[in-house]
């Protein structure tokens, strides 16, 4: 009777240490807290005592900039801290070509690297990073495909461009935007099933480095995004955007003399949106011209030599082009020597900047202070130039 006791008291000692050892593992395999995350590299082949780098874009000047740095020990490494929110990072281990982006979130994050080839490192562990993971996987896939094309068709298109044969080059060009559909096709189709994803966010971003940003397109995706979403720092930054491109009209008076300029933001040469915010200086000019315009053309080699001459103290430019032809607008910067930033949304006398500031001719321009005043109106020349000179010297 007692054997029989002790005997059960024993089996039920051992099922208890059991469940303490699976509690145990549990606990293990979630060790970061509520506001804390915890990432942890796996990296075969590097010896110990070599740095890994934590990096983060910077918002100002879009440089990369380090904000951590451990040491790798028996082929593994560790960053602890706390994220506001999700952000994209990168990591750089010491002597090793690449870098590994992932999304900086609080929780566990695990990525096992291999030093031989970056792009295959694989994040997991957190919600944001799985998803990221396998956004890129899908995308690999039609990369490949890509790939597989231009390799095939590489000999074909150089012939045809030798030969000048547009027939084949303009088959090849059509075949090969096909891809750039299927990338489309695949973002937009996360973005109808994703909108708690922080990577729906920077797919919508990025829609408005297209060279026309498809506006209601934008608003649709942006709208199905969770609050969660829309409550981070890309998300507040999409609305921003989207404000400036839908205003109404500035009311009449809001661009005269002693008006603060109404910010715009619109598509670089490059596809990036570059705003009137950010290309304010000491002193500010406002330019409205078009690759078409003789009288605009005429005026720009004195202003490359104003802005030659005045940069440095304070004078910045932006140019607004009434295009309509993309290769035209780019050509013309490019032989005129336009060094200063340049957006147009190529709708000429119906570009959205245009009708806010109430432009019927061109060339046009407007001189702003320091605070984004409207000072001048319509100066050119040396009279211009003067002007910039006498407010650079307050």
């Amino acid at each position: 009777m007692i054997h029989e006791y002790q005997k059960n008291v024993l089996t039920m000692s051992k099922k208890i240490v059991l469940v303490l050892a699976v509690v145990a593992v549990i606990l293990s395999c979630n060790k970061a807290g509520d506001n804390e995350y915890i990432v942890t590299g796996t990296i075969k082949g590097i010896d110990n005592g070599k740095t890994v780098t934590l990096e983060v874009q910077d918002q100002l000047t879009g440089q990369l900039k380090p904000i951590d740095t451990v040491k790798i020990e028996n082929g593994k490494f560790t960053f602890t801290g706390s994220a506001k929110e999700p952000e994209m990072h990168l990591i750089q281990v010491e002597k090793v070509e690449g870098k590994i982006p992932f999304i900086l979130e609080n929780g566990d994050i695990d990525m096992v690297i291999n030093k031989d080839s970056i792009s295959i490192t694989k994040v997991t562990g957190t919600y944001n990073n799985e998803e990221l993971t396998s956004y890129k996987e899908n995308g690999m896939k039609i990369q490949k495909k890509m790939m597989k094309f231009q390799n095939v068709n590489m000999a074909k298109m150089t012939e045809a461009q030798q030969k000048n044969d547009t027939v084949v080059m303009n088959s090849l060009r059509k075949e090969y935007s096909k891809f750039q559909e299927e990338f489309a096709k695949q973002s937009e189709e996360y973005l109808n099933t994703h909108p708690k994803a922080f990577i729906s966010a920077l797919i919508i971003e990025g829609m408005f480095n297209q060279m026309i940003p498809d506006v209601s397109k934008i608003k649709k995706y942006y709208t199905a995004l969770d609050k969660s979403i829309k409550d981070t720092k890309h998300g507040k930054n999409i609305k921003t955007k989207l404000d400036q491109l839908t205003k109404p009209v500035a009311a009449v008076g809001a661009t005269e003399v002693g008006s603060i300029a109404p910010d715009f933001i619109a598509p670089s040469p490059n596809g990036k949106s570059i705003s009137l915010k950010e290309s304010l200086g000491k002193v500010t000019i406002i330019d409205f011209w078009a690759s078409w315009c003789a009288p605009c053309r005429a005026e720009n080699p004195a202003n490359v030599a104003m802005y030659n001459e005045l940069h440095a103290k304070g004078l910045n430019i932006i140019g607004v082009s009434l295009d309509k032809d993309a290769t035209k607008w780019k050509e013309a910067i490019a032989k005129d020597k336009l060094t200063w930033n340049q957006i147009s949304n190529l709708k000429e006398f119906d570009d959205p900047i245009a009708l806010t500031y109430n432009i019927k001719q061109i060339p046009s321009t407007l001189v702003l202070d320091a605070s984004g005043k409207i000072v001048a109106k319509d100066l050119r020349g040396a009279e211009l130039k003067a002007k910039v000179v006498e407010l650079l010297g307050k």
